[in-house]
């Protein structure tokens, strides 16, 4: 298992990310934090000087209670949300159709995530895409609960995470302790997702009306995978090879033969090679690193979306 994933579960079929353990169905949170491994809390410490004998004041230490891992170091108005805290509210999404489908730990356990799947499927330009969502949790202090939406079209698994202007992709909220809160933001998050998925499906239609010459595309890859100055014989021949890469995923994947040669075609050809592309060096978290972009989005195909629609 890869360094910066501590542990994790996933449901039925090994998930996109390649890491976890299967379980028989998708659970409730409780038990989605204990087949996980996130069924511990954080405790805060004072922050002693080197010699042991002053505090430092301000701030306090997150601490893991199973093993006394530091997860962050925050200031003394720091609020720590518990992991049973965090996603006990996406219980009552529940009575909606939602399934949990994978949670786990990463970069030691400062940051825990659950990703369920929502009921609806999705046909848009006349393919199936299946909404995700994704609830982060941190401990470091770096942020709040976040959610966040990771439509997946079915036929090639691709991330479509685009970062829209008419609709949230992403949000994050405080957690309620009551009935009636817990409630609201679940209705919050489906009101969301479900604003994101109609705007989504419109953003694919304008996509497909936007054709792209052969010149206009090599001018995209090269504009998204560009040449560095100064750069060595090896590293212009890397560069060559991940532009090939993604202008054969443009011109020649099969899911793509019949869509037209146009804007919906390429945003789809960089997200396959976004997500499902080798990188030069595979680091220990590189894995890791890819499901973040999952949550926070990812530049390069954001950066595709954005040049297609100003063309």
């Amino acid at each position: 298992m890869a360094a910066n994933v501590e542990s994790m579960f996933y449901v039925r079929e090994k998930p996109w990310h390649g890491l976890g353990t299967m379980v028989a169905e998708a659970p409730d949170s409780a038990a989605a934090l204990r087949l996980a491994g996130l069924d511990w809390n954080v405790i805060q410490k004072d922050i002693m000087t080197e010699d042991g004998e002053d505090i430092i004041p301000g701030f306090k230490a997150n601490v893991r209670d199973t093993d006394g891992s530091v997860l962050g170091i925050v200031t003394d108005r720091y609020r720590v949300v518990q992991n049973a805290e965090a996603f006990s509210f996406t219980d009552a999404l529940l009575g909606e159709g939602v399934r949990y489908e994978s949670a786990g730990s990463l970069q030691g356990g400062r940051r825990t995530w659950v990703l369920a799947r929502l009921p609806h499927q999705y046909i848009i330009n006349g393919e199936e895409v299946s909404p995700y969502l994704v609830f982060m949790n941190a401990h470091d202090g770096s942020g709040a609960i976040k959610a966040a939406m990771t439509p997946i079209r079915v036929v090639c698994q691709n991330t479509l995470n685009l970062a829209l202007s008419t609709a949230k992709r992403s949000w994050s909220f405080n957690h309620t302790g009551d009935i009636s809160g817990k409630l609201e933001e679940a209705r919050d998050t489906l009101l969301y997702a479900g604003m994101y998925m109609t705007e989504l499906g419109k953003t694919f239609g304008k996509l497909g009306r936007i054709k792209l010459s052969d010149g206009k595309v090599t001018e995209f890859i090269s504009a998204l995978i560009p040449d560095a100055d100064g750069a060595s014989l090896q590293q212009r021949r890397n560069i060559r090879r991940m532009q090939d890469d993604l202008r054969a995923r443009y011109y020649d994947a099969p899911d793509l033969t019949d869509v037209g040669k146009n804007g919906y075609r390429f945003i789809n050809a960089v997200s396959d090679f976004a997500t499902h592309a080798k990188p030069l060096r595979e680091r220990t978290n590189y894995k890791e690193s890819l499901f973040a972009r999952t949550v926070d989005g990812n530049p390069l195909l954001d950066r595709a979306y954005q040049m297609v629609m100003a063309a």
